[in-house]
């Protein structure tokens, strides 16, 4: 879908996350208007993706850009693996003058669609390796952004979880079969397996029902645990995800702080709507002139570790003092 310029389509669209964006112009859009294209692997109505989208708006106003004054934006709200080429090719064909893009596989639909539209990437996974960019420093192609890291931070979810479930010996680990970076991911925390005395399983992320089935199967074990990996199935499905893990009493590991403030038990990753809001500034550049095979990729200089103590009670977990004292956030 398109979200429109105006307030109140913006309104409608992100929740009110854009309520301090100047009032855009209802007339026809005047000459010399940039334009830009959002491609992002949420619902419209997430709020996860009403503080994303209302970060890099804020960020674009610091810089100068007005809807309807001097700038456009185009969304595309990709809620299913199927539908980002899809959108990938919609966003091409408005040429616009550069695309916002989250995670990787809108930037390999963006990056088959193109070769030349610039691509400012947020949320992505080790891009060298991806092939999205040369090399960090100097991209080299038609994108450029901000990482998550690379796929080997994703062992530090196994350490967490023996940290704060110590008796933990098996360890369900939710992937996406159709997301690329989930592989790796998933290879990441088996490279730590064996030194923390854990058996892991894989469980695919597909339709709802696989999901509660296979998890509830898993479930029937003991001493287990669960870690979601980073990916938009499971950022799409977290409720769920969430939710199950409570029912059968499975201690979790989450990619994202989100999954935390929604129930979970305890996440470690990048802050990515501060991305947003640092992406305004790649997107400023290239709207005056700069390519982003000169701009670099930017890794995360923190990562943020969130707990929920509220749900570690429930659990009956006693979360363990130094690892509280590491703790960027604690929900009580």
């Amino acid at each position: 879908m398109t979200v429109a310029i105006g307030r109140r389509e913006l309104l409608v669209a992100l929740g009110g996350a854009a309520a301090a964006w100047p009032l855009a112009a209802r007339a026809q859009q005047p000459s010399g208007v940039r334009r830009i294209g959002v491609l992002i692997t949420l619902a419209a109505d997430d709020p996860e993706a009403q503080a994303r989208i209302g970060a890099f708006l804020q960020g674009m106003q610091e810089f100068g850009w007005t809807l309807g004054r001097n700038v456009r934006i185009d969304y595309r709200w990709a809620r299913d693996v199927n539908s980002i080429s899809r959108y990938a090719t919609e966003l091409v064909a408005l040429a616009p003058d550069v695309i916002l893009a989250n995670a990787n596989p809108s930037v390999v639909a963006l990056q088959h669609a193109t070769p030349s539209i610039p691509i400012v990437f947020v949320a992505v996974t080790d891009p060298v390796a991806a092939t999205f960019v040369e090399n960090l420093a100097h991209p080299g192609s038609n994108a450029t952004g901000f990482s998550v890291g690379e796929y080997g931070t994703s062992a530090k979810w196994l350490e967490l979880l023996k940290e704060i479930a110590p008796s933990v010996t098996q360890v369900a680990v939710l992937q996406d079969p159709q997301n690329l970076s989930s592989l790796p991911q998933f290879a990441a925390i088996q490279s730590v397996a064996p030194s923390l005395g854990v058996e892991l399983k894989s469980l695919p992320l597909r339709d709802v029902g696989e999901i509660e089935r296979i998890v509830a199967a898993f479930a029937r074990g003991s001493n287990l645990g669960l870690i979601a990996t980073r990916t938009q199935a499971a950022n799409l499905r977290r409720d769920l995800i969430i939710a199950l893990a409570a029912r059968h009493r499975l201690p979790a590991v989450y990619p994202l702080r989100f999954f935390v403030t929604g129930g979970g038990l305890v996440s470690y990753g990048p802050d990515i709507v501060d991305q947003y809001r640092r992406a305004a500034g790649y997107v400023d550049r290239i709207l005056k002139g700069e390519k982003p095979a000169d701009l670099p990729v930017q890794a995360p200089t923190k990562y943020e570790l969130v707990i929920n103590l509220k749900t570690a009670k429930t659990l009956g977990l006693t979360v363990p003092l130094p690892l509280l004292g590491r703790a960027d956030e604690v929900i009580e």
